[in-house]
């Protein structure tokens, strides 16, 4: 007798593509991390960062799982109302090493300024204060930006948009996306390395890009 696959048994097909009936977010409410010292994030967030001590919360559980987790809960307000939130859970190990650099690049917050007058500013107020900074970075002419970290090692950007439809391209975007995913379904299909590949495509389209200028 034919014996059922263990992972088949009750499966369900999958749901339909639905579209979205009308529903998106207003705006951030909160983005939140874990902090190993609470005063020293309060004072980065405030003294350097010029935001507001907005909330905070004291628990000895977490209300939506019930974990037993004390910890303490605060939160920090910018300029339209949107926060960045932080626990300090003292008796928490430290997270583990990422496995690869690029998620200690690519995982990163990023805070608007006025404009490219505004970053400068920003640049020389955290070197000021011995704050490590990278940048100024032109990003093709979209943004302008500078990285940092906080104390809990969070790494941060302010940056303005130097291109005002900046966050407009949805074509364009569409249509990245689908040759990002042909290369890489190409490059599986031939066996070929596709990270490899994914660089000679984009290499290809900078050349196109560069010949247009």
């Amino acid at each position: 007798m034919q014996t059922t696959a263990p992972e088949s048994i009750g499966a369900k097909p999958p749901a339909a593509l639905t579209p979205n009936p009308g529903l998106t977010p207003m705006m951030l409410n909160h983005a939140a991390w874990v902090t190993p010292d609470a005063a020293a994030t309060t004072d980065f967030y405030t003294r350097i960062m010029g935001m507001e001590l907005a909330s905070t919360v004291l628990d000895d559980s977490i209300p939506s799982t019930g974990d037993d987790i004390p910890y303490f809960h605060i939160f920090f307000r910018m300029q339209d109302g949107s926060t960045l939130a932080f626990f300090e859970a003292p008796g928490v190990p430290p997270p583990a090493k990422a496995s690869h650099p690029a998620y200690d690049l690519f995982q990163h917050i990023a805070l608007q300024a006025k404009d490219r007058a505004e970053v400068l500013r920003w640049y020389e107020w955290l070197k000021s204060q011995g704050v490590e900074v990278i940048g100024p970075t032109d990003h093709k002419g979209l943004i302008l930006s500078i990285y940092f970290h906080d104390p809990a090692g969070v790494r941060l950007e302010i940056t303005t948009p130097l291109d005002v439809e900046w966050n407009r391209h949805t074509e364009k975007g569409y249509a990245d996306l689908k040759l990002w995913e042909d290369c890489k379904a190409k490059a599986k299909a031939e066996g070929k390395d596709v990270p490899r590949a994914l660089v000679e495509m984009i290499k290809d389209v900078r050349r196109r890009y560069e010949a247009k200028a």
